[in-house]
C-alpha cells in the first residue's frame, strides 16, 4: 500500500539518497521539506523531480506554522527526521545554530506531529510513524586498536551503549534523541530511533572527509589529514543507508532503535590513500596524488574510533549492506570524476578546502 512519507532534509545528502530511492524503487509519495542551506541541493533529485509522487516544500524546520501548514497539506503517514547541521567543524566554530537546528527544530517538528497525529482517526492513526535519523557520534567513541593489547576484542556500538558526545554537533543530536524518546513516553508519539555511522558516495557536499580528498587532488590543492590520520571510522555507503532507513520507517517496531552500519573501520589515513591509489589508476597524472597528503593540526576532541554493530536490524529486519568500501568508495570516485558540472554549481565558486580539516 502507498505512504505518503514527509522527508525533513531531503536534498541534502542522506536526505535525497532516501528521497532517489522511494521514487525510484518504492511506490510511495514524497514531500521533500528542506531550508535549503548551503549544504542542502535540489540539483541532486533531479533525476526525480518529475515524478507526480514528489513534491518540494521549502520550509524551516524551526517555523512552526509552515511545518503545520505541510502537515496539513500532505496529510503524511510517516515522518522521516533527516534535517540537520551535521559538521562537526562548523559545530566547533558556530555551536549556536546546531542547538537551533537540531535540538529547536526537533522540538517544533515533534510538536507539530503530535499535533497533527492526535486528531487522526482509525487505521491512518494506528500507522503513524515518526522516524528520527541520527549518528554513531551521540556514543562518545571506542577504544582504538593502538590502545588496548593485541589481541583484544574490540567494542562496538549497540542500541543500548550510554551516551558520550564529544563535540556541539554529537551533543545536539544526543538531545534530539531523547526528546524523541520523550515525546513517545510522555505523549505516545510513535517515534523510533536510527544511528548510523558515516555515510559516504555521489551527491556529497565537499566538507566532508572523501569528497574533499577527491576534489582538492583533481585541483592539485593539499589534502588535509588531521594529527596522524589514525582515525577510525565505520564506513557507509550512502544508498545502503538510504534502503535501511526505509526498511525501518516501513517496518521498524514503534520505540526501538536501530543501529546501521557498514562493517568497514577504516583509519582516516587509509580511506585518503585509498582514493589517491584510485585516481592514479583511473585519473593519473605526472606525479602520485599522495604526494598532495598535507599533515594538520589535529580537531579539539576528536573521537578516535567509531564503530557500529548492525546485528539488529540485520536479524530483525534482514537488511545488510550492499556495497563493500572498495566497491563503493570507487563508485564514488569515478561519479565524482563523471559529475563535474554537480559539485561545480554546488561549489558556485566559494569553495576552499584548503581551509577544511579532513575529519568526518
Amino acid at each position: 500500500m502507498s505512504k505518503t512519507i514527509l522527508v525533513t532534509g531531503g536534498a541534502g545528502f542522506i536526505g535525497s539518497a532516501v528521497v532517489r530511492h522511494l521514487i525510484n524503487d518504492t511506490v510511495h509519495t514524497v514531500i521533500n521539506l528542506d531550508k535549503l542551506t548551503y549544504a542542502g541541493n535540489l540539483e541532486s533529485l533531479t533525476t526525480v523531480s518529475d515524478s507526480d509522487r514528489y513534491s518540494f516544500e521549502k520550509v524551516d524546520i524551526c517555523d512552526a506554522e509552515e511545518v503545520k501548514r505541510v502537515f496539513t497539506t500532505h496529510q503524511p503517514d510517516i515522518v522521516m527526521h533527516l534535517a540537520a547541521e551535521s559538521h562537526v567543524d562548523r559545530s566547533i566554530d558556530g555551536p549556536g545554530e546546531f542547538i537551533e537546528t537540531n535540538v529547536v527544530g526537533t522540538y517544533t517538528l515533534l510538536e507539530q506531529a503530535r499535533a497533527y497525529w492526535s486528531q487522526l482517526e482509525g487505521e491512518k492513526k494506528a500507522g503513524f510513524k515518526f522516524h528520527h535519523i541520527s549518528t554513531d557520534e551521540v556514543y562518545g567513541d571506542l577504544p582504538h586498536p593502538d590502545e588496548v593489547e593485541p589481541g583484544t576484542e574490540l567494542p562496538l556500538f549497540t542500541e543500548t551503549t550510554p551516551y558520550a558526545p564529544s563535540s556541539p554537533y554529537s551533543a545536539s543530536k544526543a538531545s534530539s534523541d531523547q526528546l524523541v524518546r520523550a515525546w513517545l513516553r510522555t505523549y505516545k508519539l510513535p517515534t523510533l530511533v536510527t544511528n548510523c555511522s558515516n555515510n559516504y558516495g555521489p551527491y556529497h557536499f565537499p566538507e566532508k572527509l572523501i569528497p574533499l580528498v577527491i576534489l582538492n587532488a583533481l585541483a592539485g590543492k593539499p589534502l588535509p589529514v588531521y594529527g596522524k590520520g589514525n582515525q577510525i571510522r565505520d564506513w557507509l555507503f550512502v544508498e545502503d543507508h538510504a534502503r535501511a532507513l526505509v526498511i525501518v520507517a516501513l517496518n521498524g517496531e514503534i520505540g526501538e532503535t536501530y543501529n546501521i552500519g557498514g562493517h568497514n573501520e577504516k583509519q582516516n589515513i587509509d580511506v585518503v590513500k585509498t582514493i589517491c591509489t584510485i585516481l592514479d589508476d583511473v585519473k593519473p597524472k605526472e606525479a602520485k596524488y599522495a604526494e598532495q597528503i598535507t599533515y594538520v593540526t589535529d580537531r579539539p576532541g576528536h573521537d578516535m574510533r567509531y564503530a557500529i554493530d548492525a546485528s539488529k536490524i540485520q536479524k530483525e529486519l534482514g537488511w545488510t549492506p550492499q556495497e563493500t568500501f572498495e566497491s563503493g568508495i570507487r563508485k564514488t570516485v569515478e561519479w565524482y570524476l563523471n559529475n563535474e558540472a554537480w559539485w561545480k554549481a554546488v561549489l558556485d565558486g566559494s569553495y576552499q578546502g584548503e581551509r577544511l580539516g579532513a575529519g568526518n
